[in-house]
């Protein structure tokens, strides 16, 4: 059984800083690449960040210079330091899995709230 089970959010004041973890079991995480992504309330899901299997990432323009994602293949964890962080922040974040072999494998997470409020 697949799990993706996100930690680490909540409320912060702006400019504040919170790390989200997304511990994984039930996967070959060291083959997976993982991403992160948000819902804000009557918005779309977006990409936050993206890690492949061999460590490369890519960020949204949004959140560049102020987001690091980062991934633990012996913890089978991925990470998402978030830095700097604004109102418009605040969404629900959802970590994803990602396989793509011959068909696509992809998981979610449930989501953890991150809200960034004064």
């Amino acid at each position: 059984q697949v799990q993706l089970v996100e930690s680490g959010g909540g409320l912060v004041q702006p400019g504040g800083s919170l790390r989200l973890s997304c511990a994984t079991s039930g996967i070959i995480f060291g083959g997976y690449a993982m991403g992160w992504y948000r819902q804000a309330p009557w918005k779309q899901r977006e990409l936050v960040a993206t890690i492949t299997s061999g460590g490369s990432t890519n960020y949204a323009d949004s959140v560049k210079g102020r987001f690091t994602i980062s991934r633990d293949n012996i913890k089978k964890t991925a990470y998402l330091q978030m830095n700097s962080l604004k109102p418009e922040d605040t969404a629900v974040y959802y970590c994803n899995a990602l396989l793509i072999a011959g068909r696509r494998y992809e998981y979610w997470g449930q989501g953890t709230q991150v809200t960034v409020s004064s």
